[in-house]
């Protein structure tokens, strides 16, 4: 029997995308009893089906467990730098967090305020005491393990829901050098289970969360999906939106028109429209719904739609050590050093991380090789067991000339413009870059490390951290959405998810999605 993708006659909220943005407002807003459809581009992924997508991960000659890329997925990159879109995003139920390493930090006071405190970027006009108690709501939403053992942190109010992951072997290492260095270490706050939950397993090890976690402790937005539906919502999969239709006034969005794969249109109207599908998706959608009202794109008065396009870039360095590093026993960071983070430079903020997946797998290695027996055991033993790595994320300020447009003479499979990216390393992230490499650098040679590889700023790439592309602003004539994230343009259009960031800092940017979506759920209540 055919899935039924007709629309909804009494929606009173439509939502486009089922990431971690779109899933928790939908979530919150179903069990507040709003009716409420969520529209998302891609399929559903059977939870079933993680072990098998484990195998393709793994196993030579199987590769392409979300499904991105082909005419659909099709983009173009016209900037100093060429940016791999599709290296990093999924369309489907679930969103990126399908595949997410799954850090989740709070911003800093200092990145609310970075123009009043240093004189660069911009100001957000929410600060810090707005979102607090909304962090504590995401920590609680993503169940999220973690300890209070973080000098640089900003304030916080109760404990995190779960308690931390252990320190991991090589972090113990790394230890001993930090602290003769000066430089503190501290956990890292994990949106994955370190003790069941709700009848969801705690993370067992599989070391692969970055692309599958097959134990399912790792958060996705599927568990807010699955919250939406049993309060009632209706999650459409495989209706990409197409456009958004205005009223006569241009001030009212009236409809997402998306299709089905049978080839069909569709209109769903809503008395709200929450755009959530992510820093290139929700500007490439705005600029396709240009209108007589709207010539440059929905909500684009100020001109500043796909402007300021962010991310978080990498600086790294690696080599090894003659002593056992355990490296891939864990497949994500449970240690970090944010020393570099705050302060008076205003050079941009730089997060180390403490790389438990440094160097290869033994399995994956052993799978793809070309010998056997005693030789595959010696060309194991050679490369396995003694590899560091200390990696960080680098800030980029906004920029104007960094955005996201449309490139008209590339058409996806349903004949619209692809999204083009426009990206570029400023002078003052090339430095920040620079200082990460040396701090870095001295952390190996304290450790007597022969170092391998550096990863400095020109061969830096994104964290593929989407931000800024519809900011957030008091001035209609600079942004897009004003601080409760509703577009300045149109009354009933709301903006979720790191596009409204006005700026990104270092930290990973999830949990500021979903505390800003749990915030802007609180608002549309009160505004339905």
């Amino acid at each position: 029997m055919a899935e039924d993708r007709s629309p909804d006659p009494d929606a009173d909220v439509c939502i486009v995308g089922a990431g971690p943005a779109g899933a928790i407002v939908a979530a919150r807003l179903a069990e507040a009893g709003y009716d409420v459809v969520v529209l998302d581009a891609g399929p559903r992924f059977d939870l079933d089906d993680r072990t098998d997508q484990l195998d393709a991960h793994i196993r030579p000659g199987l590769e392409g467990l979300w499904g991105m890329g082909g005419e659909r997925d099709a983009y173009t990159s016209s900037g100093p730098r060429g940016y791999p879109l599709n290296a990093a995003r999924v369309k489907g139920v679930g969103g990126s967090t399908l595949h997410w390493q799954g850090m989740v930090m709070r911003l800093h006071e200092r990145d609310f305020e970075l123009h009043s405190r240093h004189g660069v970027g911009v100001d957000w006009p929410v600060d810090y005491a707005d979102l607090r108690p909304y962090y504590a709501e995401a920590e609680r939403e993503l169940s999220v393990a973690g300890a209070d053992d973080n000098p640089f942190a900003p304030p916080r109010e109760e404990p995190f829901p779960l308690p931390a992951f252990p320190p991991s072997h090589s972090d113990a290492i790394f230890a001993e050098a930090c602290e003769s260095l000066g430089l503190p270490t501290h956990s890292v706050p994990n949106a994955r289970n370190s003790e069941p939950v709700d009848g969801a397993s705690a993370c067992v090890g599989y070391g692969t969360c970055k692309p599958v976690c097959p134990s399912g402790a790792k958060y996705t937005a599927e568990r807010h999906v699955a919250r939406a539906e049993a309060a009632g919502a209706r999650v459409v999969d495989r209706a990409p939106v197409q456009r958004l239709v205005h009223d006569d006034t241009g001030k009212r969005i009236d409809a997402a028109v998306y299709a089905t794969p049978d080839g069909e249109e569709h209109r769903q109207d809503a008395d709200a429209v929450v755009l959530a599908c992510g820093g290139v998706e929700n500007v490439r959608l705005l600029l396709l719904s240009a209108s007589e009202a709207h010539p440059d794109g929905l909500a684009n008065s100020s001109g500043a739609v796909g402007r300021y396009f962010m991310d978080h870039c990498f600086a790294g360095v690696g080599g090894r050590i003659d002593r056992p590093t355990r490296q891939n026993h864990v497949g994500f960071n449970t240690t970090e050093c944010h020393a570099l983070y705050d302060g008076v430079d205003p050079l941009p903020g730089v997060k180390l991380e403490f790389l438990n997946y440094a160097g290869p797998s033994p399995v994956i290695d052993a799978l793809h090789a070309d010998d056997w027996g005693d030789s595959l055991l010696d060309s194991l033993r050679e490369s396995y067991g003694t590899h560091l790595a200390v990696g960080g994320l680098v800030e980029q300020f906004p920029r104007a000339e960094n955005r996201i447009t449309l490139d008209r003479s590339t058409t996806d499979d349903h004949g619209n413009p692809v999204p083009d990216v426009q990206w570029s390393i400023g002078s003052e992230t090339r430095r920040a870059i620079e200082r990460a490499n040396e701090v870095q650098r001295s952390i190996l040679t304290e450790l007597g490390a022969e170092i391998d590889w550096v990863v400095g700023p020109d061969a830096t790439g994104p964290a593929y951290h989407h931000m800024g592309t519809t900011r957030m602003g008091t001035d209609s004539e600079s942004s897009v959405v004003d601080p409760d994230c509703r577009a300045h343009d149109c009354e009933n259009l709301w903006i979720a998810g790191s596009s409204v960031f006005p700026t990104g800092g270092a930290m990973n940017p999830t949990l500021t999605i979903a505390a800003l979506s749990c915030r802007l759920a609180d608002r549309l209540d009160e505004w339905l």
